[in-house]
């Protein structure tokens, strides 16, 4: 094992060691304004989000942020290999830039850019694109490959499912936990169809799908990655599975984050809702 692992694996559990965690998590998500919540963030990694005059959106936009920037920090201390791991887990953020570029090519809304710095796959090249079809073009000159069309739906699905793929491959806990995540995005596909169909008595395959809301199947992926993230953290491995453990730990956390926002932003009164989603 390199000394560059050693480093790399002594710093991805420091960094995981940060993280809020669920108590001080739901104290944001009680909060009874974003103002408030933000301030509790002020002595916290996340202290970019407590900025006075920041929007819900802006808030969360950092929180999320500042993860990006923790994985750019812990590839500096990583081989080659461990900075190509992060390069793939940072897809996410790509995709969720892209998904901002077709909001702003469609004439629409969009957010702010995340900055990948070194773990951009093909960002600086899709930044520039004037429509679709050259952010197809782009992307299929790319380890993202031809999205297989270029309409938005096309673009947006075909970026998914080739970066659940990328992740599969990658190997051990990964693979089990993009094997997972496409099906519990089957099944919430196969909830929302249920929902918006007339109603019919229910097969034999339907009765499979969860009765609860869609988002039940995402809410226990996120509550499994993070369950194993720190069985892999825990390991006196030097190698990359504290990297990866870490990396899902703080997702877990940001995601928590995120959604506490969102609950002060509505004075505390979503906290069941907060709840059932985290």
């Amino acid at each position: 094992m390199t000394a560059g692992w050693v480093a790399g694996t002594v710093r991805a559990r420091a960094m995981a060691r940060r993280v809020l965690g669920t108590d001080l998590a739901r104290q944001l998500a009680a909060c009874r304004s974003l103002r408030e919540a933000q301030r509790m963030l002020d002595t916290t990694p996340f202290r970019a989000a407590a900025e006075p005059g920041l929007s819900l959106a802006a808030a969360q936009h950092v929180v999320a942020e500042t993860i990006l920037w923790d994985m750019r920090v812990l590839a500096g201390w990583l081989p080659q290999d461990g900075v190509s791991l992060l390069r793939l887990l940072a897809g996410w953020f790509e995709i969720a830039n892209v998904d901002e570029l077709l909001q702003a090519l469609a004439g629409r809304p969009s957010g702010e850019e995340f900055q990948l710095g070194a773990l951009a796959t093909a960002w600086p090249r899709l930044r520039d694109a004037r429509g679709t079809a050259e952010i197809r073009q782009a992307l299929a000159s790319s380890a993202w490959g031809d999205p297989g069309g270029d309409t938005t739906r096309d673009i947006r699905a075909g970026l998914r499912k080739r970066w659940a793929d990328r992740v599969a491959a990658s190997g051990g806990p990964a693979r089990s936990w993009a094997t997972a995540a496409a099906a519990a995005a089957s099944l919430g596909s196969l909830g929302r169809a249920r929902q918006n169909r007339p109603a019919r008595p229910r097969s034999t395959v339907m009765a499979t799908v969860p009765a609860a809301e869609p988002w039940q199947a995402e809410t226990d992926w996120w509550r499994r990655v993070e369950r194993e993230g720190r069985g892999l953290l825990r390991s006196s491995a030097t190698d990359s599975g504290p990297v990866l453990g870490a990396v899902a730990v703080m997702a877990a956390d940001a995601r928590r984050v995120r959604a506490a926002l969102a609950s002060a932003a509505r004075g505390g009164l979503a906290l069941k809702v907060y709840d059932a989603l985290v």
